[in-house]
């Protein structure tokens, strides 16, 4: 296969993957019951979900680790930027994962009530880190990485504008939880992340279905390859 479909296949694939955290809404549920420490709440639920939330992770740092080589020579600076802020935002999956299933120990070691704050200590940093790793970031990313496809005509020019519109939607709807204009399940929240996520979603659609689109940064790997 030619390598630079190879590496569109990849990296499609990695963007898909990233939506398999989607399910985590309902199944971190239970963790939310001001009770579940010492309750009868399952815990399998929040398992599965911090499970669905490390593949996550891993397949956001493959998506910029695998475009690097060809992002760079669009712009290095930009493309290793990437790279950075997708490690800065698995590690805060990491992190908020790590937070859950403590939550979770506590309830199989039978810590007792005196675990009750703790527990949802743990839970509101889960979402307080959620907000920065999950929300912030995720719009870093996409003013980097569209900025580069945008300019590299890698794929058709709607789809980078679309990330650089939801950009600072994002940030705008990040500002209102953290300011307590509105609640992190609002609608508004919802309707301020559909272009992101309509952008990283067809991105990683299109790169799977065509590709990459010929142009100079295409044109140059290729002569290399050739050589």
């Amino acid at each position: 296969m030619d390598p630079l479909r190879r590496t569109s296949l990849v990296a499609g694939g990695f963007y898909v993957l990233t939506f398999a955290s989607i399910p985590t809404l309902a199944l971190y549920e239970p963790v939310r019951d001001a009770d579940f420490v010492v309750g009868t709440t399952p815990e399998t639920p929040v398992v599965i979900g911090g499970i669905l939330e490390v593949i996550v992770a891993l397949a956001c740092i493959g998506t910029a680790v695998v475009l690097y080589p060809v992002l760079r020579r669009q712009g290095e600076t930009r493309a290793l930027g990437l790279v950075t802020a997708r490690v800065l935002e698995s590690a805060c999956i990491f992190v908020g994962v790590g937070s859950l299933l403590t939550v979770v120990a506590l309830k199989r070691a039978e810590a007792g009530a005196d675990a009750l704050v703790t527990g949802q200590a743990l839970v509101a940093f889960y979402d307080s880190i959620f907000l920065l790793g999950q929300g912030f970031i995720p719009a870093v990313n996409a003013l980097l990485l569209g900025s580069l496809l945008y300019q590299s005509r890698l794929v058709p020019r709607v789809l980078p504008v679309l990330g650089l519109l939801g950009a600072p939607l994002l940030v705008v709807s990040d500002l209102g939880i953290l300011f307590g204009l509105w609640d992190r399940l609002s609608p508004v929240v919802a309707v301020a992340a559909l272009p992101i996520a309509v952008w990283e979603f067809s991105l990683g659609v299109y790169l799977i279905v065509k590709g990459f689109r010929p142009s100079p940064v295409t044109a140059g790997m290729v002569a290399a390859n050739a050589r």
